[in-house]
């Protein structure tokens, strides 16, 4: 398993460059459209910060910027823990197949932390 933050902000294609001057690394352009930067990571000293623009992460509200990804090497593993956390906590976004060949699920646990699940082929 990998756990990795996942950063919602206003304007990813800037605030990638700001926590690129922060924390140094490198960064690498996942998606965009147009001039808008969608999803970038940020390569640090062989940890990624993921972030999202909040066109494409689509937060609640300011301050449900920050997420928690968890990169789960198994599929069995990805339905365990998605339904552990969707039983007790609230579903943001429904397990569901996703582009990259994998699954994908957006859920807070019963503690409040949000989780970006994702499971890969």
């Amino acid at each position: 398993m990998i756990a990795q933050p996942f950063i919602a902000v206003e304007n990813c294609k800037e605030e990638i460059r700001y926590y690129q001057k922060v924390f140094g690394g490198e960064v690498v352009i996942l998606r965009q459209q147009g001039d808008t930067v969608l999803n970038a990571d940020l390569l640090v000293e062989g940890t990624t910060i993921k972030f999202a623009d909040i066109q494409a992460a689509k937060p609640l509200m300011k301050g449900d910027y920050v997420r928690v990804f968890l990169k789960i090497d198994e599929e069995e593993a990805f339905r365990r823990i998605y339904g552990e956390f969707a039983q007790s906590g609230t579903v943001h976004t429904e397990m569901y197949e996703a582009p990259f060949n994998g699954l994908l699920a957006i859920v807070n646990d019963r503690n409040g932390v949000c989780w970006v699940l994702s499971y890969y082929r």
